[in-house]
């Protein structure tokens, strides 16, 4: 009985179990986790960071791309050449671009072969670039036959225009050289008895009729056709010697309206013709001298003129 009583002792006096070496291992364990997730969210961070640069350079080379494609489209725009195919690169470019930013399935598929795409949009924009420089030779060549033609067309239209003006100025002295003179004009009185006086100086009794005589010259030049001679008697006063009843009119000189005493119409066949003009005034004539002159088609022929005492 003392013996088990002996053996059965209490708590507190039984020797105490060593868990050092649990706690040790608890603890490594731990820390090994840590460490575990530390690293695996570290390589997460890194690939994160990685997948982030990669778009950003990706984004900046078809970025580059694009700005460089809008300076071969404003080019070969300029140039005349044909820029449908790049506009719809242009766009599709836009789209990937926009397309990276927004969606990160669309970037970690995409990515690689964006990248292998930027190497075709360069050997495109190599083949642009050459495209240009065969336009601008084009447009070199196109420029200096346009120079030429401008050149060309000036010196004709200035040798058109020589020739035109030297066309008019023959036209001009032609007509000038073709207009009809009058020669030896003649004025003679005719009294009421019908006696004829000579020499210019008349007194009213003596003048019932004015005899006007001249001879039309000769003008090789001049066109065969009919002629209307006007005659046009001026008194001392300036006033014209007009009555519509004796055939008076007017007409246009100079571009103003003139009047004339009498008219007379001849057939001119450029040999030199006689005509006569008897004008009866059917009153006295002012004392003073009287101008007489002749017209034809706006021209003055030639002139003449009588004295009154």
């Amino acid at each position: 009985m003392e013996n088990n009583k002996s053996a059965e002792q209490p708590d507190y006096m039984k020797p105490k179990k060593n868990r050092t070496p649990i706690f040790i291992v608890v603890t490594f364990l731990l820390l090994v986790a840590v460490v575990f997730f530390y690293y695996q969210n570290q390589q997460l961070e890194d690939e994160r960071a990685r997948q982030q640069k990669e778009i950003s350079d990706t984004y900046l080379k078809l970025d580059s791309i694009s700005n460089e494609l809008d300076i071969r489209i404003q080019t070969i725009k300029e140039l005349g050449g044909e820029i449908d195919t790049l506009e719809t690169l242009k766009a599709q470019l836009e789209a990937d671009k926009k397309q990276l930013l927004v969606d990160a399935e669309y970037q970690r598929g995409r990515i690689t072969r964006l990248n292998n795409r930027v190497d075709g949009y360069k050997e495109l924009l190599l083949i642009k670039d050459e495209e240009i420089k065969q336009l601008k030779v084009l447009n070199e060549q196109l420029s200096e036959e346009n120079t030429t033609l401008k050149v060309e067309k000036n010196e004709l239209n200035q040798t058109l225009q020589e020739l035109e003006k030297n066309k008019e100025e023959l036209a001009s002295k032609v007509a000038f050289a073709s207009r009809l003179q009058i020669d030896g004009m003649i004025i003679n009185a005719i009294n009421d008895r019908g006696k004829e006086r000579d020499g210019g100086e008349y007194r009213n009794r003596h003048i019932e009729q004015l005899k006007i005589q001249f001879t039309v010259v000769e003008n090789e030049i001049a066109p065969i056709e009919g002629k209307e001679l006007l005659l046009r008697v001026t008194a001392p006063d300036g006033n014209v010697l007009f009555d519509v009843t004796r055939g008076s009119g007017s007409f246009t000189f100079e571009n103003r309206e003139m009047f004339y005493t009498a008219k007379q119409e001849i057939l001119y066949d450029r040999n030199s013709q006689l005509v006569t003009f008897l004008y009866t005034k059917g009153s006295d004539y002012a004392v003073g001298q009287h101008k007489v002159e002749v017209y034809t088609d706006d021209y003055l022929m030639g002139k003449g003129s009588f004295m009154v005492k």
